[in-house]
């Protein structure tokens, strides 16, 4: 199960204001960290958010990840792009461990994707037989408990849909591989704080420059990976 970026695969059919710059901008340096800055309410002081222990503190699965690529699907709205991503866990633990990704994927225009969310059945079935692996699940089939050691290894697959093709990056941030999380509590001094619980997310930073309608299979450049709270 293991190795799933290995496997064979055929190929896929292939006037804004500043103002509204800069905020989208602010919003998604934001995103990006999760909760990437706070600035107090009684001042100018600004806080940053916790990042994640560097020793693992708590259960983690090992993972896998494949590369991220485009598919066009023909659909009853006509042939359509979609990104997707495959990967594999395994629980090494030591105790049998639930498995419930929670995996968003986010443009550097700020467009915020969950991943399986406006992907038809039909999308998702003609993807995993293009994968041509019998054990890579769906993003619903996959989620259950997972039993201990290699032997019990799955292997996944996420969908998004590919609305805009003209981005620079595209982030995702997969979480559940980890059960390290912090309550992180923000505006103590005032009369309405507000506790935030940030958990332990994997962030893969792809680049997407110019239009890439016509990317086929190739997989998108991996730029940056690393945990952070989120």
């Amino acid at each position: 199960m293991l190795g799933i970026a290995r496997d064979s695969m055929r190929l896929f059919p292939s006037g804004e204001t500043n103002m509204l710059a800069n905020a989208q901008n602010t919003l998604r340096t934001l995103i990006l960290g999760g909760v990437a800055l706070f600035g107090a309410t009684l001042g100018t002081t600004a806080i940053a958010a916790p990042e994640p222990s560097p020793v693992t503190i708590t259960w983690e699965f090992t993972y896998d990840m494949g590369p991220l690529r485009l598919a066009w699907v023909e659909t009853a709205e006509g042939n359509k792009p979609y990104f997707f991503l495959t990967y594999s866990i395994t629980n090494y633990s030591g105790s049998d461990l639930l498995f419930a990704p929670d995996v968003t994927l986010m443009t550097d225009n700020v467009t915020v994707l969950k991943s399986g969310r406006d992907v038809p059945t039909a999308v998702t079935n003609e993807i995993l037989h293009r994968l041509d692996n019998p054990l890579v699940e769906s993003q619903i089939d996959i989620v259950s408990t997972v039993l201990q050691g290699p032997e019990h290894a799955r292997d996944g697959v996420l969908i998004w849909p590919a609305d805009q093709l003209d981005v620079d990056e595209v982030s995702v941030f997969f979480a559940g591989l980890s059960g390290e999380f912090e309550s992180y509590v923000v505006g103590r001094e005032t009369d309405n704080p507000r506790r935030y619980t940030l958990r332990k997310t994997l962030m893969l930073r792809y680049a997407t420059p110019g239009n890439f309608a016509d990317q086929g299979a190739r997989p998108f450049d991996l730029e940056e990976k690393r945990w952070v709270m989120r």
